[in-house]
């Protein structure tokens, strides 16, 4: 399978983080979610991949063969659009729509202002255009996302473009990725990062999950559900099925848990009830497992 992107090596410290030496590749094709908690290095990866910071060590390579992101041809072919302050506070739509024609060849400034009226927020012709810092976060995203959505590129990078979103517009933004995706007949692909995974899971065919700088586990969604198994069970059988889960958590009358689905067996045997993870189960219980063996 091609891959759009392979790190090797990676790595960036800071006086109390460090990312990486980081080793994985994205498949081309595809909706790759990377999910994490807060400060798990999410979004200073996206920054490395996005040559908004450089690295202290390792690589990237880009379509198979590029490693200059600093290219102004490798730029064009990748959309990027950061959590916050995307652009300056004092921009107005026209700002925006300007700017975004100079800085990239295939910009369509007519697709902007249009998805700008689908995702109602002010475009360029607007009798009255708030500047951004007079907007809301979501407002803000909205109008970065239809930025990067206008221009024509084969990779989109997004760092939490549903977190500030209400739930309708987050699940218009899935349509959309799906839209691009479609588009693209398998040479578009997206990478975007999530800490709360529930209301994107239909987006990501991809999944890789990060824990305070390091790469925890990583491969396709469905592969990831038949790997792993939910648990749940009397309390009472607790002691008897704990040492074979990852993560778990118990009452007084039931546990519940994340195991390896070829453990399954042992745990009907016990009369418990196994069943296929939901991405956000799996998110939750392979975090949870990750903060249990630091």
């Amino acid at each position: 399978m091609e891959n759009i992107l392979s790190v090797k090596g990676l790595t960036k410290k800071y006086s109390k983080f460090t990312l990486g030496g980081l080793d994985f590749e994205i498949p081309k094709g595809f909706a790759t979610a990377l999910i994490g908690a807060n400060g798990a290095g999410k979004t200073t990866l996206i920054d490395l991949l996005c040559g908004v910071i450089h690295s202290d060590g390792g690589e990237v390579t880009y379509f198979g063969k590029e490693r200059d992101i600093d290219r102004e041809e490798l730029r064009e072919r990748i959309g990027y659009c950061a959590a916050q302050g995307f652009f300056p506070q004092g921009w107005r739509a026209r700002d925006i729509a300007e700017s975004m024609s100079v800085a990239y060849r295939k910009f369509d400034r007519e697709k902007f202002n249009k998805l700008c009226s689908e995702m109602d927020v002010d475009n360029e012709f607007a009798k009255k255009q708030r500047q951004m810092y007079k907007q809301s976060d979501g407002n803000r995203m909205r109008t970065a996302l239809a930025a990067v959505f206008a221009r024509e590129t084969e990779l989109l990078i997004l760092d939490e473009p549903g977190s500030s979103l209400d739930p309708l517009m987050r699940d218009r933004l899935c349509d959309r990725l799906r839209e691009y995706l479609d588009d693209g007949d398998g040479e578009k692909s997206i990478i975007f990062s999530t800490h709360n995974i529930a209301d994107m899971e239909n987006a990501a065919d991809h999944a890789v999950f990060m824990d305070k700088g390091q790469i925890i586990e990583s491969g396709f969604v469905e592969d990831l559900k038949d790997k792993y198994v939910i648990v749940r069970g009397d309390a009472k059988d607790y002691d008897n099925s704990k040492a074979l889960m990852l993560s778990h958590s118990v009452n007084k009358t039931v546990f519940e848990g994340l195991a390896l689905s070829c453990h399954r067996s042992r745990f009907e045997a016990e009369g418990a009830a196994c069943e296929r993870p939901t991405l956000q189960q799996l998110s939750v219980g392979l975090l949870r497992y990750a903060e249990e063996k630091r």
